[in-house]
């Protein structure tokens, strides 16, 4: 089987108001080569924007890939390294109160691709010192203002 290509994910996400207009923001990186992809919602969360950036950065791998997916998302890499999901799955997408899972659409989509790619979820400390971070940070700010101005794109 051929080696899996190697790919660096930094994802954010950004909200004005909690819910309000939101964006995120994602920067991929492979042998090199930078990609920034970005866009948001006119009513949405914080949550909901993280989760979607790395949707939408996963939905640019082509084939199975070894990613190792950045983000300052407790609530999207707890969900993979604290075993939520796996838990979630086993009881029917419900949380430990028996509702069910918030965001469930967006957490099964990111179940599913990660049974495409092999993922590492890290967590880094958000608005420090990662030039990735800040800029996926600055790309979700600017689909953030994008959506509250009215514009579409």
């Amino acid at each position: 089987m051929a080696e899996r290509e190697k790919v660096d994910i930094y994802t954010d996400g950004a909200c004005s108001g909690n819910p309000g207009p939101g964006g995120w923001g994602a920067i991929l990186i492979c042998r090199g080569v930078e990609k920034e992809i970005s866009g948001g919602e006119k009513l949405t969360t914080n949550n909901r924007m993280e989760l979607m950036a790395a949707i939408c950065a996963l939905r640019c791998l082509k084939r199975p890939c070894q990613v190792r997916l950045f983000s300052d998302s407790a609530y999207l890499v707890n969900g993979f390294t604290a075993g939520w999901i796996v838990s979630w799955k086993r009881n029917g997408w419900k949380n430990s109160s028996k509702q069910t899972v918030s965001n469930i659409e967006l957490w099964q989509e990111l179940d599913r691709l990660s049974g495409i790619h092999e993922i590492s979820w890290i967590k880094v400390k958000g608005h420090a010192d990662n030039v990735y971070n800040n800029r996926c940070d600055a790309l979700a700010v600017a689909a953030t203002k994008k959506q509250g101005e009215g514009n579409h794109g």
